[in-house]
């Protein structure tokens, strides 16, 4: 099959920057958990600030590159929003249109969570690989932080300081610039029903009622999260590593979603993977979910990183442990 490179990246992070004045408030009983130690700043979305302007903004110098250098219409186009604006419609349509594109391939990927963006890497990698398309563009969006999460009631809970809100796009196309090596996944659906909703008053989040929608946890699942979460990213970052026949500190590059400060220390350890070669935009922008990944990795190359020939790595996981990837890309200076 047709090799696949990720030759491009780009983000986007909203203006208003949120420092942990903004939080606080009850004493819960996990206050005091390493997995909720905020970080110093966030990003909030602005009022009315949608997930389609959001990748608008991400995705158009990305777009304005790929046009320059030739490369003709957009074939794919993957999106994945935290917080979906409209309950029945995904964002793909109207980026497609926002954006002046016509792809064939319109996707909204609802799953992957923190993992998302390896998640749709892969997919869009084999859209690509059966030659019915050329080039592809995927988005991940996290918009919670300036709306879940900064409710009035919610925003005095130990875990609503940790996100900020943030959108990253990755752009594909056949070729081997910046080969795709290898893509590891794992599903593990027995874990999807550890992240739940919580509400006050017991209704359905769909249901009418006063109480404000929030994330669902309790010591025993933070517990658990922890376990796994230190565990799933040195697991599949350790099996892709070893199909490309490579120790795993051998990676030039490790870029992962940024949870907390708990995860990225551990991740380094397990995988023998010194700070320098894995960047952390925990305390500038907290948790970004699933668009950490090319965030972190526009932040990257704004730096002048990776450089030619280094061995990128990609990974996460999602949510409370049921998916987590990790991809391989051999880079080249010229991607972005």
């Amino acid at each position: 099959m047709s090799p696949v490179s990720l030759v491009d990246v780009g983000s986007y992070l909203p203006e208003r920057r949120v420092t942990v004045d903004f939080y606080g408030g009850d004493d819960d009983a996990l206050r005091e958990s390493v997995m909720f130690k905020s970080p110093r700043y966030r990003r909030h979305v602005a009022p009315g600030e949608s997930a389609v302007d959001m990748i608008e903004k991400a995705a158009r110098p990305v777009l304005d590159r790929a046009a320059a250098r030739g490369d003709g219409p957009l074939d794919v186009l993957l999106t994945n929003v935290q917080l979906p604006d409209l309950p029945w419609t995904g964002a793909g349509s109207a980026v497609a249109h926002r954006l002046g594109q016509d792809p064939d391939w319109v996707l909204d990927v609802h799953n992957g969570g923190c993992a998302s963006f390896v998640h749709m890497l892969r997919s869009a990698r084999q859209i690509l690989r059966t030659g019915e398309a050329r080039t592809a563009l995927i988005c991940c969006v996290q918009n919670t932080a300036g709306q879940m999460f900064a409710q009035s009631e919610v925003r005095r809970r130990s875990h609503a300081s940790v996100p900020g809100d943030g959108c990253g796009v990755g752009y594909l196309r056949v070729g081997d610039e910046s080969p795709i090596l290898d893509v590891e996944l794992r599903n593990l659906g027995e874990f999807a029903g550890d992240m739940g909703v919580r509400l006050e008053d017991g209704r359905r989040y769909w249901e009418p009622g006063r109480s404000q929608l929030d994330v669902s946890f309790t010591p025993d699942k933070v517990r658990k999260i922890i376990e796994r979460g230190n565990a799933l990213v040195p697991e599949v970052v350790g099996r892709l590593c070893d199909r490309l026949d490579v120790p795993t500190s051998a990676i030039d590059l490790l870029v992962t979603n940024q949870p907390n400060r708990l995860f990225l220390a551990n991740w380094r350890e397990s995988l023998g993977v010194d700070a320098a070669r894995h960047p952390d935009t925990f305390d500038e922008y907290g948790n970004l979910f699933g668009a950490a990944v090319p965030v972190t990795l526009h932040e990257m190359l704004r730096q002048g990183r990776p450089n030619r020939g280094d061995l990128v790595v990609l990974a996460g996981f999602a949510h409370a442990g049921d998916l987590a990837a990790a991809a391989a890309v051999r880079w080249h200076p010229e991607a972005a």
